[in-house]
This record gives C-alpha cells, structure tokens and sequence, in this order.
C-alpha cells in the first residue's frame, strides 16, 4: 500500500508551526509570484528555516542534517566541480568507504541530484536535507578555500 503523501503546508498546519490564515496567505501569494511556499512562508516570517527543514525532510523522506555535525575535507570537496557546489547547490558533506553524503538544500531539484551522482562516479549518493544559511556558509567557505588554492599555485609558479 502506498503511503499518502502530504503536501508541505499539511504538515506544517498538522504540527501547529503555522495557522490555517497564514497558509492561505502564502497559497494566495504563490499564485502570483510562483516562488516555492517555504520561501513566502520564510520572508514573512510565518516559519523559522529549522522547521522548514525539518517538515520538508517529512515530506521528501529525505534525512535533515546540520552541517555542523560533519568535518568538511576539502581536499575530497576540490574533486567536484565548482558548478556543482555553486550552482547546483550540491556539496559534498562526508566520504564513507564506497559512499558520499551530499547535503542539498532543495529536494524538488533533480537535474542537481543527477549531476551529484554523474560526479561521484563509483561512489554511491547519500543526499541529506540542509538549512539554506548553512548551505550559503559551506558556499563561501568554498569560495574562501578555492582563492587560497589558486593563491599557493600561482606563488608556486613564482
């Protein structure tokens, strides 16, 4: 038997995070801008990004994780390409053995989670959910580390 699955405004309504009005409110305003019901809810501050995390990781069946709880090893980051982490919003959490666990910050985003796998070549994909704020600091941590490295190849060249 297939299991039902609920759209993110039940959820959030079932746990109480938001009231009925305010997701009549965000329906109305998705109708005209299109943008997804997590970011109305978000801008209008009706629902913090944790619980937005956590109800979407209950929609998509999909493990929430805070990137805190992994030590990011750049050298294994530096293998995926920088469209994948910047412009997919794919990044590399954590290598186990034979796997990767990829932290992605939007499930509805298949071509990201295609390309995550075509990149990790042998290594079998373990995607989690992450907060956006989180996603946006592994970004510029990213950035930070790619300016250093083409800095220590440049002074090599010296």
């Amino acid at each position: 038997m297939t299991e039902l699955v609920l759209r993110l405004g039940e959820i959030l309504m079932r746990k109480e995070w938001i009231s009925a009005e305010q997701l009549e409110e965000a329906l109305h305003e998705q109708e005209s801008t299109r943008e997804f019901l997590g970011s109305i809810l978000l801008k209008r501050n009706y629902l913090t990004e944790g619980r937005l995390t956590l109800a979407l990781s209950e929609q998509f069946r999909l493990p929430w994780n805070s990137v805190k709880n992994f030590y990011i090893d750049w050298d294994f980051v530096m293998k995926f390409s920088a469209s994948l982490l910047l412009e997919y919003r794919c990044f590399p959490l954590a290598r186990d053995g034979n796997s990767v666990t990829m932290g992605i910050t939007n499930p509805l985003n298949a071509w990201a989670m295609a390309k995550a796998e075509e990149e990790a070549r042998n290594l079998r994909v373990r995607f989690v959910l992450v907060m956006e704020s989180e996603m946006q600091d592994l970004l510029e941590r990213y950035r930070r580390q790619m300016n250093i490295r083409i800095r220590h190849s440049l002074e090599k060249e010296k």
